[in-house]
């Protein structure tokens, strides 16, 4: 498709500037992506891109389980309503879930997240729990913005174990479709809730990445989509090829999906989405020493309750029904092995073990904010 000159040379000034523009920001790697078909579907693709192997592992939690959010002296405590399974960052924190609802949690980096300061009342939660508090306690999308607009809690970042801040924040979806962002500005909360917030990835805030989009939509992903592994590029990229796969049964390629499932064509289709923004293993930017190579991805169906799992360095991609996991109260928590480069395929439900549950990284540890 032929565009003027003069059209690209607007397209080509108009992408130096917005890339000039995010060159002062530090920027990691995340994706996530929200899909939703006409029949139900509901289906949140994730990708996980850090500058180390996290050590990450898989864990089956039963609800019914006591919890310490790690928050010190004053910390919140709750009981799990909900079994979910996860993954792990460091073995530290919940990077990533499902609950046996089907409310998917997706906790991706943002260097502007400001927490504030404890007010020394408001019980406080280490941020490497924050994610798993939503699975624990909500079946729903809408669930989770009533209650946590309310701000019944401080959230403290500490040191990662790679001497980095947890500065995050957090995507919630359901089986409906539902969609909301969670991000603290300013040390305040803001929640992006809606439907339409499909796409999310890192730097800048989100309305600040709802604006690149706006601006790619008028130039249009068939004429030019920007390439570099920057976040906001990464934003358009993820929006326009997930506006672009199919929401039905494709007769192309229906034939060569195991039973012929759409649902698994979507599956497919989001993990396509995902490998497309990935981040090829090994490479570094000098300027941008915070993005980082993808090293793993998730693809989780909230209507069928099944997690897709994808080690960059694995030669397969294992999934895991969580209806084949004991999650009801007084069931034991369940691990599955990933670091160490262990490798899985198929349905890896049976190879769960039973192990003590790990402990999230305490609060005490020095904020984030006192760090830069």
């Amino acid at each position: 498709m032929k565009i003027t000159a003069l059209r690209t040379a607007a397209i080509a000034f108009a992408a130096a500037t917005l890339s000039a523009a995010l060159l002062a920001r530090p920027a990691d790697a995340c994706t996530r992506v929200l899909y939703v078909a006409p029949d139900g579907t509901v289906i949140t693709g994730r990708s996980m891109d850090w500058g180390e192997d996290m050590k990450s592992n898989m864990w089956a939690l039963p609800a019914g389980m006591a919890r310490d959010g790690a928050g010190g002296a004053n910390t919140l405590k709750w009981t799990s309503k909900y079994g979910s399974v996860v993954v792990t960052g460091y073995d530290i924190g919940t990077a990533e879930g499902m609950n046996e609802k089907g409310l998917v949690a997706n906790m991706l980096y943002l260097a502007e997240s400001d927490y504030g300061t404890p007010d020394g009342t408001t019980p406080v939660i280490s941020i490497t729990a924050w994610g798993q508090y939503a699975l624990d306690n909500f079946a729903t999308v809408a669930e989770a913005v009533e209650a946590l607009r309310a701000e019944p809690f401080r959230i403290i970042a500490p040191i990662l174990p790679n001497g980095r801040g947890a500065q995050l924040h957090m995507a919630l979806s359901d089986d409906t479709g539902d969609s909301a962002i969670f991000e603290y500005i300013g040390g305040k909360l803001v929640i992006h809730h809606g439907k339409q917030y499909v796409v999310m990835t890192n730097s800048p805030s989100y309305d600040q990445q709802l604006a690149i989009e706006k601006y790619w939509q008028s130039v249009g992903g068939l004429q030019f989509l920007p390439g570099t592994n920057r976040a906001a590029d990464r934003f358009a990229r993820a929006s326009f090829f997930l506006k672009s796969i199919p929401r039905q049964a494709d007769p192309d390629y229906i034939g060569g999906v195991p039973g012929q499932s759409f649902h698994r064509q979507a599956m497919a289709s989001v993990l396509s989405v995902m490998r497309s923004v990935g981040v090829p293993l090994g490479i570094t930017t000098p300027d941008q020493p915070n993005i980082s190579s993808t090293i793993w991805r998730t693809i989780s169906d909230s209507k069928h309750r099944l997690m897709l799992f994808d080690a960059v360095a694995s030669p397969s991609a294992f999934w895991v029904p969580l209806e084949d996991l004991d999650l009801q109260p007084g069931a034991p928590v369940m691990k599955l092995q990933l670091a160490g480069g262990m490798t899985y395929e198929g349905n890896a439900a049976d190879d769960f073990r039973p192990a003590p549950m790990f402990t999230f990284l305490p609060a005490g540890a020095k904020p984030a904010a006192e760090a830069k």
